[in-house]
């Protein structure tokens, strides 16, 4: 089968490459078979010359065998997908189609904008999506690492091939899959209609769903807010919920949808090992050693480690998880590096260990006098004023202070989450072990969410 890849045809201003992956399938559907999922790739979000989300798009096609799945519908007709392909396929068959679509949707007056596109007879190699996930490819690396397998085409400064290229090179891991409907052209750039209440009933109706609803701020995650085609889209980790999900949301009616395999909700973008470098997402282990502190606009930053770590004011009521840490509390922070001034943007928090916290609610009691001691001074102790007899510090009465956190991991409501960022959700969920019996994802023991959900494992 042939290997498509897509990237960077969108703007801030609209259009979106994911609506040029159904339009490349729509045409190219018409003289052969796609094969397996669509597939929406997240790739580094910490980019700084990414459009909106990093998203590039890799379609395969082929002569289809095995059972047919539909997989979507466009402008009315049917899509089916197939498990497997028959035969080998020359690119250079495709290409001119491929070209004419992405020289026709493309924002090319848009200077940020830089589209790309493959057609490969196999895909990138793995490591090229390791990379362009958690760190930054270059351009010569793209094409020097399929040399020889297909078409590559970039335009204007070439950049949109990395991801193209990137998107082919994905071997799943772990993955969730999305339904994204899209809107009728004449609807576009105008506001969207969306019945919120249908939105809190299909969440509730569908848990393999998630990043649906935002309780915590009363707002509707699945639409974009941007003009771009897209009406809205459902994430989650069953396949065959998403379009019995799709159908219960109320209101604008769309005018095409397919389903798409992701890295969305993976972590995929999270780097192992101890190295803090700007653009990548790292996780940071260690004690507190400087308590929270309020920034001007409503951050929060504490330190791990000697490194500064911040929870940023669009994380809304996260903050408040993070304002009760003390210094002397163990934790793991995942997040983004920032260069300059050198921080871990907070996305997801998980707590090791609390520092027990008291309080003296009375001095001791002297038995023999029946009287309480007095305090002798700071950290002097108690002396019974009766009988001179005295008492240590820990002789006093003292009680826990609840501290409002628990031992497990922590995210900021829905409507602040990264698309990469694994949520708290799908760490508590099992999964298939070996064996084939269910057990539970390693890091999701005590996971918590008092901002939504409590899960107690």
């Amino acid at each position: 089968m042939l290997w498509i890849g897509v990237d960077d045809t969108d703007s801030l201003h609209g259009m979106c490459t994911t609506f040029l992956a159904t339009e490349i399938v729509r045409e190219l559907t018409q003289g052969y078979d796609l094969i397996g999922y669509p597939r929406l790739v997240r790739l580094n979000p910490n980019i700084p010359w990414k459009t909106r989300g990093n998203g590039a798009v890799c379609i395969r096609i082929g002569r289809g065998i095995g059972p047919a799945r539909r997989m979507g519908e466009i402008a009315g007709k049917e899509i089916l997908s197939y498990p497997r392909s028959r035969s080998a396929e020359d690119p250079d068959g495709v290409v001119q189609n491929v070209a004419a679509l992405v020289e026709r949707w493309s924002h090319f007056d848009d200077p940020t904008t830089n589209p790309g596109f493959a057609v490969l007879q196999r895909p990138g190699p793995p490591r090229l999506y390791w990379k362009g996930v958690r760190g930054i490819l270059s351009r010569g690396e793209i094409l020097r690492a399929v040399r020889g397998s297909g078409v590559v085409r970039g335009y204007k400064d070439g950049r949109g091939v990395i991801g193209a290229v990137t998107a082919t090179a994905w071997r799943p891991q772990d993955r969730t899959y999305e339904v994204l409907t899209y809107r009728d052209p004449s609807k576009w750039g105008t506001s969207r209609e969306i019945d919120p209440d249908s939105v809190r009933e299909m969440d509730r109706a569908f848990p393999s769903t998630f990043n649906n609803y935002d309780g915590e701020n009363r707002r509707i995650v699945i639409a974009p807010h941007s003009p771009c085609p897209v009406l809205f889209g459902i994430r989650g980790d069953d396949p065959g919920d998403l379009p019995a999900a799709m159908e219960r949301i109320r209101g604008e009616r769309s005018e095409r949808w397919l389903l798409f395999e992701t890295n969305q909700g993976t972590d995929d973008h999270v780097r192992p090992g101890r190295s803090i470098e700007p653009w990548t997402t790292v996780r940071v282990r260690g004690r507190i050693t400087a308590p929270p502190r309020n920034l001007p606009g409503g951050h929060v930053v504490f330190r791990v480690r000697g490194i500064d770590v911040t929870a940023y004011e669009p994380s809304k009521q996260f903050r408040a998880v993070v304002r009760r840490l003390v210094e002397g509390d163990r934790v793991e922070a995942i997040g983004a590096v920032r260069d300059s001034p050198r921080t871990v943007n907070l996305e997801k928090l998980r707590v090791l260990f609390l520092v027990p916290m008291r309080r003296k609610v009375a001095n001791p009691w002297c038995v023999s006098c029946e009287k309480r001691a007095k305090s002798l001074g700071h950290r002097a102790g108690f002396r019974c004023v009766r009988c001179r007899r005295k008492f240590p510090e820990s002789a006093a009465v003292f009680e826990q202070i609840p501290r409002g956190l628990e031992i497990g991991w922590y995210e900021p409501p829905v409507g602040s989450r990264r698309h990469l960022s694994k949520p708290i959700i799908r760490l508590c969920r099992t999964k298939p072990s070996q064996s084939g019996r269910p057990s539970l994802d390693p890091e999701a023991r005590n996971a918590v969410s008092p901002l939504h959900v409590l899960y107690d494992l």
